[in-house]
């Protein structure tokens, strides 16, 4: 699933949505520890309350947010797996009533507690659903298009959520005019930040793909590896951040710790460039970059002598994979700090060719380069002449 796809079914998760019907949610509350399911209930969606609704809603939505290789993963279902999550979730689509649907994400359930003990309670909350998607915006004049014919996918969506014990606090009773201690006993569950989350199935090019699922986890490049693993069957998958360490060490094997912050600037340059014109083309796929784009981009970033081989050999030594391609989107960091004892300094990485480090008078000196007057709590710099 690309950008477009996530948001375009993220937006639709709203009360009274001709376009997303929920059909029925599942919770299940989770004893900490011992793992043992405390209490279970199914209901029709539209039988909860509307405030219920709301705060369900908003839940459902934190789980379709997030950068994608960051928060957000699409994984591929491994295959020849014993009682796998994919024939679970499958299966669970198909069912019927409701008592065969919940039976299927009980089985999930079970997977879960079994890879993790977590040290609070727990609530897992599963929906399933219709999102429909119209082939073609409603024409003003003809008034064709728009519901006339729409796209139709089915779809579990699950999170997991943990469970907070409300604080001790002082009240005031407007009909006792009282102080009074405020003692609450009942779990809250924290619905704003789940722990985890994913939808099933993938939805690319408006059609299920059975095959992955969409995955997200709470922490940006911290997916729990286990529970993707042991209780989604899925397989491995890089992290942005990863991506990037991995693309950054490569660039230390070619060219050097030591480097001119120019080539460093042009470097994300010419890196954003492939991003930007892949932006403006919405159906287009992520673009990625080879060991042949990145001989390429180092050469016109004015790094001389690259040497084919020596990227190559970085390739095999750092990834064990001559023919990796690394994903544009997670090379180029939105701000780049460079930290000493005297400050720190935030810039954006097209502007780090700005930025020069050199020696004067037997000093380190930061010297960065600006166009306008230099104000400080208020105050315009006096100029001067000489460091």
């Amino acid at each position: 699933m690309n950008k477009k796809d996530i948001a375009n079914i993220r937006k639709q998760f709203k009360l009274d949505n001709y376009n997303l019907q929920i059909r029925e949610i599942f919770n299940v509350y989770v004893q900490k520890e011992s793992g043992e399911i405390y209490h279970q209930v199914s209901q029709p969606f539209q039988m909860l309350e509307q405030e219920a609704q709301e705060l369900f809603l908003a839940n459902f939505k934190k789980v379709l947010t997030g950068q994608l290789d960051a928060k957000l993963f699409e994984l591929k279902f491994m295959r020849d797996v014993e009682d796998s999550t994919q024939m679970f979730l499958f299966e669970g689509l198909q069912q019927d009533t409701t008592e065969d649907w919940k039976e299927y994400m009980l089985e999930i359930v079970v997977k879960m507690f079994a890879a993790t003990v977590y040290e609070f309670d727990t609530v897992v909350t599963f929906i399933r659903g219709e999102y429909r998607k119209p082939t073609r915006k409603r024409n003003a004049e003809s008034e064709e298009g728009g519901d006339d014919q729409v796209y139709s996918n089915a779809f579990i969506l699950c999170s997991l959520n943990k469970t907070d014990v409300p604080k001790k606090a002082l009240m005031f009773d407007y009909i006792e005019k009282e102080y009074k201690s405020y003692n609450v006993f009942d779990p809250i569950i924290n619905l704003d930040s789940p722990l985890t989350g994913f939808l099933f199935p993938a939805l690319n090019d408006n059609a299920a793909d059975v095959n992955h699922l969409l995955y997200y986890t709470g922490k940006a490049n911290q997916p729990d590896f286990k529970f993707m693993e042991e209780v989604l069957n899925c397989e491995e998958i890089i992290t942005a951040q990863e991506d990037k360490d991995c693309f950054d060490f490569i660039l230390k094997e070619v060219i050097g710790d030591e480097v001119d912050s120019r080539v460093i600037s042009n470097v994300y340059e010419e890196i954003d460039k492939l991003v930007q014109e892949n932006q403006e083309n919405e159906e287009s796929e992520i673009p990625t970059i080879d060991s042949r784009d990145i001989e390429r981009i180092l050469t016109v970033s004015g790094v001389e002598n690259v040497e084919t081989a020596k990227l190559e050999h970085a390739f095999k030594a750092i990834l064990d994979d001559e023919k990796h391609e690394f994903k544009a989107t997670s090379l180029v960091p939105k701000t780049i700090k460079i930290e000493t004892k005297v400050a720190n300094v935030t810039i954006n990485p097209k502007d780090l060719k700005y930025v020069k480090y050199i020696t004067f008078e037997g000093k380190r000196c930061l010297l960065l380069e600006v166009d306008e007057e230099v104000i400080v709590e208020g105050f315009r710099l006096e100029e001067s002449e000489t460091l």
